[in-house]
């Protein structure tokens, strides 16, 4: 079971990485999104165009690596505010903003915000698709990490209780006599556990260990005296 588990993940993985990256174009101006469309169709992106935040708020989380081209006047809920409610809701999610009017103060708060780039219209196709393909890569990278560290916890998660113990010990650089002594259990059993746990992780080495407790969150137990 636990290898066919392994076995999907790794080819969900494996699906994601050649998934088509998919570019939201939010903007109420029919020409705009038409040529953009085509703009971002043509580099070999997929675009997903919408006249309005409300609009774009139903559709559902993307699952691909993706970014928001964003117009900063949109009528009701406009780009600033959407920006906010995607920091809460889909803050992976790189956003450009563009808009017809330059406002440094609107700039300010969108780039403060985290927004990728913020271009005035009319402005070059070649500087949008650059600014498209740095939120892509910074996309690539966020569902990299993630995907990273769900591999991470299904590891842990296949840990035995005692391996896990053994792992927090190990971690706070205890050597194996001293984790038996502190667990109530003999050095070759804690050696046997340890090769188990080392196995499952596919830790190559202790500092390799650590560095995957550290992004797990894992406390470093206590030393023994």
């Amino acid at each position: 079971m636990v290898g066919a588990h392994e076995s999907s993940r790794k080819l969900r993985l494996l699906c994601m990485s050649h998934a088509v990256p998919i570019v939201f174009v939010v903007d109420d101006d029919v020409s705009v999104r038409e040529s953009l469309e085509l703009l971002i169709r043509c580099e070999g992106w997929e675009p997903q165009t919408f006249a309005s935040a409300p609009e774009f708020l139903a559709h559902p989380r993307a699952l691909v690596p993706n970014c928001l081209v964003l117009d900063i006047s949109l009528p009701g809920l406009n780009g600033l505010d959407l920006q906010k409610q995607i920091a809460v809701e889909r803050s992976e999610m790189p956003i450009i903003f563009i808009t017809g009017y330059g406002d440094v103060p609107k700039t300010v708060q969108a780039m403060k915000a985290g927004a990728v780039e913020f271009l005035t219209k009319p402005f070059s196709d070649d500087v949008l698709l650059s600014a498209i393909r740095q939120a892509v890569e910074r996309s690539e990278t966020t569902f990299d990490q993630a995907a990273e560290m769900r591999t991470l916890r299904d590891r842990y998660a296949a840990l035995s209780g005692r391996e896990r113990d053994v792992m927090a010990l190990v971690v706070a650089g205890l050597l194996n006599k001293q984790v038996g002594s502190d667990l109530g259990i003999s050095e070759i059993t804690v050696k046997a556990h340890r090769g188990r746990m080392m196995q499952k992780m596919k830790a190559d080495s202790l500092a390799d260990l650590v560095n995957m407790a550290a992004r797990l969150g894992i406390e470093r137990a206590p030393k023994a005296q």
